[in-house]
């Protein structure tokens, strides 16, 4: 990534940050509201591949962390798994259908919320899957469904796209 790539990246960080807690935290119902920055981790992964889907995805939950009251370095922990998962099963993927990125982008909130509870759950954060994943899930999966779209387009803007395996250059010092 370039120093523009990462100034972008960066912005869309902010952004995405700035529409959470003044937003989305503000749509609560039973307790849960939905979430944006998983989506940004994911979308990151979805556009750029596994490798910058982790290196974003990490970021983003480090970002993230910085306002959330759970254990430091959760968020980031998660968001680097889900950048690089979401990279990895979608890399042989067509992506030509919107469909089908509210449809990946959408699992894989389903998918780094349970993660976050199931992490949380074992690194002794009270509640996480007894009483706060339900609602969340029911709260967050709409909500990931209509933000699929225009997050995608904003780390589409910022995130470069992988390049496919056969364009990346062999290690130094193999072939000629």
């Amino acid at each position: 990534m370039t120093s523009a790539d990462v100034a972008r990246t960066s912005l869309v960080l902010f952004f995405a940050l700035a529409v959470q807690h003044t937003l989305l935290d503000s749509v609560r119902v039973d307790g849960a509201h939905p979430e944006i920055m998983l989506m940004v981790a994911a979308a990151a992964g979805y556009v750029g591949g596994p490798e910058r889907g982790a290196f974003v995805g990490f970021f983003t939950g480090l970002v993230a962390d910085l306002l959330l009251p759970t254990t430091f370095g959760l968020s980031a922990l998660v968001g680097c798994l889900l950048g690089f998962m979401t990279g990895s099963s979608t890399s042989g993927l067509v992506r030509g259908s919107r469909s089908l990125a509210v449809v990946v982008l959408t699992t894989a909130e389903v998918t780094g919320l349970v993660g976050f509870a199931v992490l949380g759950a074992v690194l002794g954060l009270q509640g996480a899957v007894t009483t706060a994943l339900a609602p969340a899930l029911v709260v967050a999966t709409p909500a990931a469904a209509v933000l699929a779209l225009p997050v995608l387009g904003l780390v589409r803007w910022a995130v470069p796209p992988a390049l496919p395996a056969a364009a990346t250059p062999p290690p130094a010092g193999l072939g000629r």
